[in-house]
Protein backbone atom coordinates (compact mmCIF):
# COMPACT_ATOMS: atom_id res chain seq x y z
CA UNK A 1 0.00 0.00 0.00
CA UNK A 2 1.23 3.50 -0.85
CA UNK A 3 0.53 5.59 2.23
CA UNK A 4 0.11 9.40 2.21
CA UNK A 5 2.87 10.26 4.70
CA UNK A 6 5.65 8.13 3.25
CA UNK A 7 8.73 10.33 3.10
CA UNK A 8 7.67 12.42 6.10
CA UNK A 9 9.92 12.14 9.16
CA UNK A 10 8.83 13.22 12.63
CA UNK A 11 11.00 13.08 15.75
CA UNK A 12 8.95 12.51 18.89
CA UNK A 13 9.92 13.11 22.50
CA UNK A 14 6.80 11.56 23.90
CA UNK A 15 5.55 9.39 26.69
CA UNK A 16 2.49 7.59 27.96
CA UNK A 17 -0.76 8.46 26.15
CA UNK A 18 -1.65 11.66 24.33
CA UNK A 19 1.50 12.14 22.26
CA UNK A 20 1.96 8.49 21.31
CA UNK A 21 -1.71 8.17 20.34
CA UNK A 22 -1.39 11.14 17.99
CA UNK A 23 1.87 10.09 16.37
CA UNK A 24 0.46 6.59 16.07
CA UNK A 25 -1.87 8.00 13.40
CA UNK A 26 1.14 9.42 11.55
CA UNK A 27 3.02 6.11 11.72
CA UNK A 28 -0.04 4.27 10.42
CA UNK A 29 -0.20 6.72 7.52
CA UNK A 30 3.39 5.92 6.59
CA UNK A 31 5.47 8.57 8.36
CA UNK A 32 8.85 7.64 9.81
CA UNK A 33 8.28 8.23 13.52
CA UNK A 34 11.55 8.29 15.46
CA UNK A 35 10.72 7.95 19.13
CA UNK A 36 13.40 9.49 21.35
CA UNK A 37 13.57 7.73 24.72
CA UNK A 38 15.70 8.36 27.79
CA UNK A 39 18.17 5.47 28.17
CA UNK A 40 18.58 6.17 31.91
CA UNK A 41 14.86 6.05 32.73
CA UNK A 42 14.09 2.82 30.88
CA UNK A 43 12.34 4.73 28.12
CA UNK A 44 8.69 5.72 27.80
CA UNK A 45 6.94 5.17 31.14
CA UNK A 46 4.16 3.31 29.33
CA UNK A 47 6.60 0.44 28.69
CA UNK A 48 6.08 -0.43 32.36
CA UNK A 49 2.30 -0.05 32.71
CA UNK A 50 0.73 -3.11 34.31
CA UNK A 51 -1.00 -5.48 33.96
CA UNK A 52 0.19 -7.52 30.98
CA UNK A 53 3.88 -6.76 30.75
CA UNK A 54 5.76 -8.28 27.81
CA UNK A 55 9.18 -8.97 29.24
CA UNK A 56 11.64 -6.19 30.04
CA UNK A 57 10.71 -2.63 29.02
CA UNK A 58 7.54 -3.57 27.16
CA UNK A 59 3.84 -3.92 27.82
CA UNK A 60 0.59 -4.38 25.99
CA UNK A 61 -0.23 -0.77 26.88
CA UNK A 62 2.94 0.38 25.09
CA UNK A 63 2.26 -1.86 22.10
CA UNK A 64 -1.21 -0.34 21.75
CA UNK A 65 0.08 3.19 21.17
CA UNK A 66 3.49 2.80 19.52
CA UNK A 67 3.13 0.46 16.58
CA UNK A 68 5.19 1.03 13.43
CA UNK A 69 7.59 3.49 15.11
CA UNK A 70 11.36 3.39 15.62
CA UNK A 71 13.07 3.82 18.99
CA UNK A 72 16.23 5.91 19.53
CA UNK A 73 17.67 6.13 23.04
CA UNK A 74 19.13 9.57 23.63
CA UNK A 75 20.11 11.62 26.67
CA UNK A 76 19.07 15.14 25.73
CA UNK A 77 20.77 16.60 28.80
CA UNK A 78 24.19 15.73 27.42
CA UNK A 79 25.86 17.88 24.73
CA UNK A 80 26.35 14.80 22.58
CA UNK A 81 22.64 14.02 22.83
CA UNK A 82 21.77 17.54 21.74
CA UNK A 83 24.16 17.29 18.80
CA UNK A 84 22.60 14.03 17.67
CA UNK A 85 19.13 15.58 17.91
CA UNK A 86 20.18 18.58 15.82
CA UNK A 87 21.77 16.40 13.17
CA UNK A 88 18.65 14.27 13.08
CA UNK A 89 16.47 17.39 12.83
CA UNK A 90 18.16 18.31 9.54
CA UNK A 91 16.44 15.33 7.91
CA UNK A 92 13.10 15.77 9.68
CA UNK A 93 9.89 17.56 8.80
CA UNK A 94 8.59 17.80 12.33
CA UNK A 95 9.45 17.39 15.98
CA UNK A 96 6.75 16.71 18.54
CA UNK A 97 6.69 16.35 22.31
CA UNK A 98 4.11 15.93 25.05
CA UNK A 99 6.14 17.24 27.97
CA UNK A 100 5.24 19.63 30.77
CA UNK A 101 4.87 23.16 29.45
CA UNK A 102 8.20 24.46 30.74
CA UNK A 103 10.27 21.51 29.50
CA UNK A 104 10.64 22.16 25.73
CA UNK A 105 12.61 25.35 26.32
CA UNK A 106 14.82 23.66 28.93
CA UNK A 107 15.55 20.78 26.55
CA UNK A 108 16.07 23.19 23.62
CA UNK A 109 13.44 21.58 21.41
CA UNK A 110 11.47 24.68 20.42
CA UNK A 111 11.57 26.16 16.94
CA UNK A 112 13.74 29.00 18.22
CA UNK A 113 16.34 26.49 19.36
CA UNK A 114 16.11 24.24 16.29
CA UNK A 115 15.62 26.59 13.35
CA UNK A 116 19.31 27.10 12.68
CA UNK A 117 19.61 23.32 12.23
CA UNK A 118 16.52 23.19 10.00
CA UNK A 119 14.59 26.40 9.20
CA UNK A 120 11.67 24.37 7.81
CA UNK A 121 11.23 22.23 10.93
CA UNK A 122 7.80 22.31 12.60
CA UNK A 123 7.98 21.89 16.38
CA UNK A 124 4.72 20.71 17.95
CA UNK A 125 4.23 20.99 21.71
CA UNK A 126 1.47 19.06 23.47
CA UNK A 127 1.23 19.94 27.15
CA UNK A 128 -1.29 19.89 29.96
CA UNK A 129 -1.89 23.64 30.21
CA UNK A 130 0.30 25.26 27.54
CA UNK A 131 3.86 26.58 27.49
CA UNK A 132 2.88 30.06 28.69
CA UNK A 133 0.88 31.45 31.57
CA UNK A 134 0.40 30.63 35.22
CA UNK A 135 0.21 26.86 34.76
CA UNK A 136 3.13 26.27 32.40
CA UNK A 137 4.98 24.36 35.13
CA UNK A 138 2.00 22.27 36.19
CA UNK A 139 1.84 18.55 35.42
CA UNK A 140 -1.56 17.39 34.28
CA UNK A 141 -3.51 14.43 32.98
CA UNK A 142 -6.74 13.66 31.16
CA UNK A 143 -8.90 13.07 34.23
CA UNK A 144 -8.06 16.50 35.65
CA UNK A 145 -9.23 18.10 32.42
CA UNK A 146 -12.48 16.18 32.48
CA UNK A 147 -12.98 17.48 36.01
CA UNK A 148 -12.21 21.16 35.42
CA UNK A 149 -13.77 21.74 32.01
CA UNK A 150 -17.19 20.36 32.89
CA UNK A 151 -17.11 16.84 31.41
CA UNK A 152 -17.76 15.15 34.75
CA UNK A 153 -20.78 17.26 35.62
CA UNK A 154 -22.62 16.29 32.43
CA UNK A 155 -21.66 12.60 32.60
CA UNK A 156 -23.40 9.95 34.66
CA UNK A 157 -26.70 9.72 36.47
CA UNK A 158 -28.18 12.87 38.05
CA UNK A 159 -28.16 11.46 41.56
CA UNK A 160 -24.59 10.15 41.34
CA UNK A 161 -21.27 11.92 41.85
CA UNK A 162 -19.53 13.70 38.96
CA UNK A 163 -18.34 10.97 36.60
CA UNK A 164 -15.46 10.73 34.16
CA UNK A 165 -15.71 9.02 30.80
CA UNK A 166 -14.47 5.44 30.84
CA UNK A 167 -11.53 6.20 28.55
CA UNK A 168 -8.93 8.97 28.33
CA UNK A 169 -10.88 10.77 25.64
CA UNK A 170 -9.10 14.11 26.22
CA UNK A 171 -5.70 12.46 25.71
CA UNK A 172 -6.79 10.82 22.49
CA UNK A 173 -8.44 13.92 21.08
CA UNK A 174 -5.52 16.19 22.02
CA UNK A 175 -3.05 13.82 20.36
CA UNK A 176 -5.18 13.73 17.21
CA UNK A 177 -5.66 17.51 17.21
CA UNK A 178 -1.92 18.10 17.64
CA UNK A 179 -0.90 15.90 14.72
CA UNK A 180 -3.57 17.51 12.53
CA UNK A 181 -1.92 20.85 13.26
CA UNK A 182 1.54 19.37 12.78
CA UNK A 183 0.82 17.89 9.35
CA UNK A 184 -0.93 21.10 8.28
CA UNK A 185 2.09 23.18 9.31
CA UNK A 186 4.46 20.75 7.56
CA UNK A 187 2.55 21.29 4.32
CA UNK A 188 3.00 25.04 4.73
CA UNK A 189 6.68 24.71 5.66
CA UNK A 190 7.36 22.62 2.57
CA UNK A 191 5.88 25.45 0.51
CA UNK A 192 7.63 28.35 2.28
CA UNK A 193 10.77 26.77 3.75
CA UNK A 194 9.85 28.23 7.14
CA UNK A 195 8.76 26.15 10.11
CA UNK A 196 7.10 27.25 13.35
CA UNK A 197 5.95 26.25 16.81
CA UNK A 198 2.60 24.50 17.19
CA UNK A 199 0.93 24.39 20.61
CA UNK A 200 -1.99 22.29 21.79
CA UNK A 201 -2.95 21.61 25.39
CA UNK A 202 -5.13 19.06 27.11
CA UNK A 203 -7.04 21.83 28.86
CA UNK A 204 -7.79 23.83 25.71
CA UNK A 205 -8.80 20.73 23.78
CA UNK A 206 -11.11 19.53 26.55
CA UNK A 207 -12.76 22.94 26.76
CA UNK A 208 -13.14 23.04 22.96
CA UNK A 209 -14.87 19.66 23.09
CA UNK A 210 -17.62 21.14 25.27
CA UNK A 211 -18.97 22.51 21.94
CA UNK A 212 -22.70 23.24 21.94
CA UNK A 213 -23.30 23.07 25.74
CA UNK A 214 -20.59 25.75 26.05
CA UNK A 215 -22.25 27.85 23.33
CA UNK A 216 -25.64 27.50 25.02
CA UNK A 217 -24.16 28.67 28.31
CA UNK A 218 -22.09 31.52 26.86
CA UNK A 219 -25.07 32.95 24.98
CA UNK A 220 -28.10 31.97 27.05
CA UNK A 221 -26.76 31.08 30.49
CA UNK A 222 -28.14 27.58 29.89
CA UNK A 223 -26.35 24.98 32.04
CA UNK A 224 -26.73 21.52 30.49
CA UNK A 225 -27.64 19.07 33.28
CA UNK A 226 -26.93 15.40 33.72
CA UNK A 227 -29.93 13.40 32.59
CA UNK A 228 -31.00 9.85 33.44
CA UNK A 229 -29.72 7.00 31.28
CA UNK A 230 -27.31 9.09 29.19
CA UNK A 231 -30.18 10.97 27.56
CA UNK A 232 -29.66 13.63 24.90
CA UNK A 233 -30.05 17.12 26.41
CA UNK A 234 -32.84 18.21 24.06
CA UNK A 235 -34.03 15.31 21.87
CA UNK A 236 -36.56 12.73 23.11
CA UNK A 237 -36.51 9.77 22.68
CA UNK A 238 -32.73 9.42 22.68
CA UNK A 239 -31.33 7.41 25.58
CA UNK A 240 -30.91 3.99 27.12
CA UNK A 241 -33.97 1.79 27.38
CA UNK A 242 -34.43 -1.52 29.18
CA UNK A 243 -35.17 -4.55 27.05
CA UNK A 244 -36.10 -7.94 28.48
CA UNK A 245 -32.50 -9.16 28.72
CA UNK A 246 -30.38 -6.01 28.65
CA UNK A 247 -30.07 -2.44 27.42
CA UNK A 248 -30.55 -0.76 24.07
CA UNK A 249 -29.75 2.78 23.00
CA UNK A 250 -32.43 4.22 20.72
CA UNK A 251 -32.16 7.63 19.02
CA UNK A 252 -35.30 9.14 17.55
CA UNK A 253 -33.60 12.37 16.45
CA UNK A 254 -35.93 13.26 13.56
CA UNK A 255 -39.73 13.35 13.09
CA UNK A 256 -39.30 10.49 10.62
CA UNK A 257 -37.57 8.30 13.20
CA UNK A 258 -40.24 9.11 15.80
CA UNK A 259 -42.97 7.97 13.45
CA UNK A 260 -41.17 4.70 12.68
CA UNK A 261 -40.69 4.04 16.40
CA UNK A 262 -44.41 4.44 16.95
CA UNK A 263 -45.28 2.26 13.93
CA UNK A 264 -42.93 -0.61 14.77
CA UNK A 265 -43.81 -0.71 18.46
CA UNK A 266 -47.52 -0.70 17.66
CA UNK A 267 -48.01 2.56 19.52
CA UNK A 268 -49.27 4.92 16.82
CA UNK A 269 -51.50 6.37 19.53
CA UNK A 270 -48.39 8.19 20.74
CA UNK A 271 -47.57 9.76 17.38
CA UNK A 272 -50.39 12.35 17.31
CA UNK A 273 -50.83 12.60 21.06
CA UNK A 274 -50.57 16.28 22.08
CA UNK A 275 -48.08 15.40 24.82
CA UNK A 276 -45.67 13.80 22.32
CA UNK A 277 -46.48 15.39 18.97
CA UNK A 278 -43.18 17.25 18.51
CA UNK A 279 -39.76 17.64 20.12
CA UNK A 280 -40.73 20.38 22.61
CA UNK A 281 -43.74 18.36 23.75
CA UNK A 282 -41.71 15.15 24.06
CA UNK A 283 -39.01 17.00 25.99
CA UNK A 284 -41.57 18.49 28.38
CA UNK A 285 -43.20 15.09 28.95
CA UNK A 286 -40.05 12.96 28.77
CA UNK A 287 -40.59 11.15 32.07
CA UNK A 288 -44.05 9.92 31.11
CA UNK A 289 -43.00 9.03 27.54
CA UNK A 290 -39.92 7.11 28.64
CA UNK A 291 -41.97 5.12 31.14
CA UNK A 292 -44.29 4.08 28.31
CA UNK A 293 -41.41 3.14 26.03
CA UNK A 294 -39.72 1.20 28.82
CA UNK A 295 -42.86 -0.87 29.29
CA UNK A 296 -42.88 -1.64 25.57
CA UNK A 297 -39.18 -2.49 25.22
CA UNK A 298 -39.20 -4.74 28.30
CA UNK A 299 -41.47 -7.16 26.47
CA UNK A 300 -38.77 -8.38 24.04
CA UNK A 301 -35.05 -9.18 24.04
CA UNK A 302 -32.34 -6.79 22.89
CA UNK A 303 -31.75 -8.64 19.65
CA UNK A 304 -35.43 -8.48 18.73
CA UNK A 305 -35.43 -4.69 18.92
CA UNK A 306 -32.10 -4.35 17.12
CA UNK A 307 -33.38 -6.54 14.29
CA UNK A 308 -36.72 -4.71 14.18
CA UNK A 309 -35.26 -1.22 13.91
CA UNK A 310 -32.04 -2.02 12.02
CA UNK A 311 -31.69 0.26 9.01
CA UNK A 312 -34.79 2.24 9.97
CA UNK A 313 -33.99 3.97 13.26
CA UNK A 314 -30.56 4.46 14.92
CA UNK A 315 -30.32 1.70 17.52
CA UNK A 316 -27.55 -0.23 19.20
CA UNK A 317 -27.14 -2.89 21.87
CA UNK A 318 -25.16 -2.00 25.00
CA UNK A 319 -22.20 -4.38 25.13
CA UNK A 320 -19.54 -5.01 27.71
CA UNK A 321 -15.92 -5.07 26.55
CA UNK A 322 -15.93 -8.79 25.73
CA UNK A 323 -19.11 -8.55 23.66
CA UNK A 324 -17.80 -5.43 21.91
CA UNK A 325 -14.57 -7.14 20.84
CA UNK A 326 -16.32 -10.36 19.76
CA UNK A 327 -19.03 -8.53 17.82
CA UNK A 328 -19.57 -10.07 14.36
CA UNK A 329 -19.68 -6.57 12.87
CA UNK A 330 -16.16 -5.92 14.18
CA UNK A 331 -15.00 -8.98 12.24
CA UNK A 332 -16.90 -7.81 9.14
CA UNK A 333 -15.14 -4.44 9.39
CA UNK A 334 -11.74 -6.17 9.79
CA UNK A 335 -11.08 -4.05 12.84
CA UNK A 336 -8.87 -6.55 14.69
CA UNK A 337 -5.26 -6.86 13.53
CA UNK A 338 -2.38 -8.93 14.87
CA UNK A 339 1.39 -8.73 14.60
CA UNK A 340 4.35 -10.85 15.63
CA UNK A 341 5.97 -10.17 18.99
CA UNK A 342 9.18 -11.77 20.33
CA UNK A 343 7.67 -12.47 23.77
CA UNK A 344 3.94 -12.79 23.23
CA UNK A 345 4.09 -14.47 19.83
CA UNK A 346 0.99 -12.77 18.47
CA UNK A 347 -0.44 -9.51 19.78
CA UNK A 348 -3.99 -8.64 18.74
CA UNK A 349 -4.99 -4.97 18.60
CA UNK A 350 -7.80 -2.82 17.30
CA UNK A 351 -6.94 -1.59 13.80
CA UNK A 352 -6.57 2.05 12.84
CA UNK A 353 -9.99 3.37 11.73
CA UNK A 354 -8.64 4.98 8.53
CA UNK A 355 -8.93 3.13 5.23
CA UNK A 356 -7.11 3.92 1.97
CA UNK A 357 -8.81 2.71 -1.20
CA UNK A 358 -10.86 0.34 0.92
CA UNK A 359 -7.89 -1.26 2.70
CA UNK A 360 -6.98 -1.10 6.37
CA UNK A 361 -3.60 0.41 7.18
CA UNK A 362 -0.86 -2.15 7.87
CA UNK A 363 0.98 -2.18 11.19
CA UNK A 364 4.01 -3.70 12.86
CA UNK A 365 4.87 -4.13 16.54
CA UNK A 366 6.15 -1.25 18.62
CA UNK A 367 9.96 -1.19 18.90
CA UNK A 368 12.06 -2.45 21.75
CA UNK A 369 13.79 0.22 23.84
CA UNK A 370 16.56 1.67 21.66
CA UNK A 371 16.05 -1.05 19.07
CA UNK A 372 16.75 1.30 16.16
CA UNK A 373 19.43 3.48 17.76
CA UNK A 374 22.37 2.22 15.72
CA UNK A 375 20.58 2.28 12.37
CA UNK A 376 19.29 5.81 12.94
CA UNK A 377 22.71 7.08 13.99
CA UNK A 378 24.24 5.54 10.89
CA UNK A 379 21.60 7.25 8.75
CA UNK A 380 22.85 10.64 9.96
CA UNK A 381 26.52 9.89 9.52
CA UNK A 382 27.81 8.26 12.70
CA UNK A 383 30.22 5.37 12.33
CA UNK A 384 30.59 2.31 14.52
CA UNK A 385 33.40 3.85 16.58
CA UNK A 386 31.35 7.00 17.11
CA UNK A 387 28.38 4.96 18.25
CA UNK A 388 30.51 2.94 20.67
CA UNK A 389 31.93 6.15 22.14
CA UNK A 390 28.48 7.67 22.54
CA UNK A 391 27.30 4.54 24.28
CA UNK A 392 30.28 4.59 26.65
CA UNK A 393 29.41 8.18 27.61
CA UNK A 394 25.78 7.25 28.22
CA UNK A 395 24.61 9.68 25.53
CA UNK A 396 22.66 6.93 23.78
Amino acid sequence: MSRPLEGVRVITIEHYGAGPFGTGHLAAMGADIIKVENPHAKGDSSRHVTPHLLGENDSQFFQTLNQSKRSLTLDLKQPEGQEILRRLAKSADGMMNNLRGDQPAKLKITYEHMKDANPALVCAHLSAYGREGSRATWPGYDYLMQAETGFMTITGEPEGPPTRMGLSIVDWMTGTTTVLALVSAILKARETGEGCNIDCSLFDTALYQMTYPATWYLNEGDVTPRLPRSAHPSMVPSQLYTAKDGWIFLMGLTPKFWKIICEKTGRMDLFDHPDYVDFPARKKNAVALNAILDSVFKEKNVQYWVDLFAGFVPIGPVYDLADAMENDFVKEREMIHSFDHPVKGQVRVVANPIKIDGDRLPTTRAPGLGENTDEILREIGYGDEDIASLRDKGAV
